[in-house]
């Protein structure tokens, strides 16, 4: 049998490579190749036929299981994310940019499942079990009954929680542990996935929850590799600016409930605080109509968000204008350019364009189209849109407007905070009703000549 070889894998994308080399062909990073011993033994090799293991249980379709428990933490917004609570013998994989506040978040989580009656164990491998102590102090949670630990080696983390047992262990973070029947550094992509497996395996024999936090990489995406997210449950991302006080907790992955929702919370002196009507504060700073302003109408996961587009359009004096996105997908904003260009005749060469989403909410709804064209159109004409009006629908290579799926529950937010207009694609189902009226326009075109006198 052949000597099996070691292999080189980029520490930042996860990607094999034949042999070192300075740069990943992959990610185009640097100095991220490193090499790992091969496995001892593996599918194909002699031990595993030595010896037969034991024939698994079988089931049909059509088994009747009931659904799993769940356990609420009090934190609506948080169990909102988690599809109604925490199921037991779940893993949960936890990313966010540094200081974005994601340990406060999973300390005010511990200490609210604790106090639900969960038996819970809080280990960090970046602070001291002091320093976790004192931001529990100034949280007000210093009485939570949460048991504290500071370790890195993963052989003791292991056992210490099959001698506790607890309900739900937090590890913070991933990407400090370090197990020591791999041979590589911290962090590193053996390292994380060999610490992912062993803690999700201890999470589903014990039926223990675990909650795992995860560093992100300059991209955004949660550092090591990319089976890290295949092996847990569910994955959340903490998102926010750091110039506003809003943070969005989103479920990316969530093998017990809707994928895409979020929860909304308010980051103060005391802690995070919960949002309860996110589209009320999004909207709260905005003042009296103004040109480049547009609100849109999303959803996010099962609830619908009022959100403020904002846009600047003015003459550039350099020979590339500037286009600067904040919470939108810029390949999206440079198609919606070349529409206006293209099916209107509205050209935006030699202009600058600014565009941000008010409160640090990303919005990547493709039924933020129509809502990004007229905050552009009304910056670019300096024209205000009427304040009681809400603007949602996709827009087509065409210039033809497509309609978007929960365009009621769409409306009904809308009504509930005070607008009486909305304008919507023309093959849209639902109907404006008591209060609220509807336009359905057919496409971009029209769209324009009718709110800005041209077309």
């Amino acid at each position: 049998m052949a000597k099996p070889q070691n292999t080189f894998t980029c520490s930042a994308c996860g990607a094999v490579h034949k042999k070192w080399g300075g740069k990943c062909d992959a990610c185009g990073e640097w100095n991220t190749i490193v090499e790992e011993a091969p496995l001892s033994s593996g599918p194909g090799s002699r031990s595993l036929g030595a010896a037969k293991g034991r024939k698994i249980a079988l089931t049909t379709l059509s088994t009747q299981e009931p659904p799993p428990p769940r356990t609420r933490s009090g934190m609506d917004e948080l169990d909102r994310v988690l599809g109604g609570g925490l199921v037991p013998a779940s893993a949960v994989l936890v990313g966010g940019d540094p200081g974005i506040g994601k340990s406060t978040l999973l300390l005010q989580a511990a200490a609210a499942f604790a106090r639900s009656g969960l038996k819970c164990l809080y280990i960090s491998g970046e602070e001291a079990s002091a320093q976790v102590r004192m931001r529990a102090q100034r949280l007000g949670l210093a009485d939570a009954p949460v048991q504290l630990g500071a370790e890195t080696n993963l052989r003791n983390i292991l056992t210490t929680l099959d001698a506790e047992r607890p309900d739900l262990a937090i590890i913070d973070s991933i990407q400090t542990m370090w197990a020591d029947m791999v041979d590589s550094a911290p962090g590193s992509v053996s390292q994380v996935r060999a610490a992912c497996h062993e803690l999700v395996s201890f999470a589903k024999k014990r039926g223990t929850s675990v909650v795992l936090v995860g560093h992100v990489t300059k991209d955004g995406q949660i550092a090591g590799p990319r089976v890290v997210e295949h092996m847990v449950d569910t994955v959340l991302y903490f998102e926010g600016e750091r110039g506003h006080q809003f943070r969005i907790l989103r479920a990316v992955k969530n093998r017990f409930g809707p994928a895409d929702e979020i929860g909304v919370f308010e980051m103060t002196g005391g802690g995070l605080a919960e949002v309860s009507n996110p589209s009320a504060l999004f909207l709260s700073e905005r003042g009296q109509a103004q040109p480049g302003s547009a609100v849109f109408a999303g959803i996010e996961g099962t609830r619908p968000v009022l959100t403020e587009i904002q846009a600047l359009v003015a003459p550039s004096p350099l020979a590339s204008p500037r286009r600067t996105v904040v919470g939108l997908d810029s390949g999206r904003v440079s198609t919606i350019l070349a529409v206006l260009e293209s099916r209107c005749g509205i050209p935006f060469t030699g202009l600058d364009v600014f565009l941000n989403v008010a409160g640090g909410m990303r919005v990547m709804e493709p039924a933020a189209d129509l809502a990004l064209a007229a905050a552009l159109l009304s910056a670019r004409e300096d024209v205000a849109l009427p304040p009681d009006m809400v603007i949602f629908g996709e827009i087509s290579l065409s210039g033809a407007l497509r309609p978007v799926g929960q365009a009621e529950n769409r409306l009904k937010e809308a009504q509930k905070l005070g607008f009486s207009r909305a304008i919507a694609p023309e093959r849209t189902k639902a109907e404006g009703g008591a209060g609220m009226e509807l336009r359905k326009l057919p496409d971009l075109v029209t769209f324009v000549g009718e709110m800005f006198g041209a077309g």
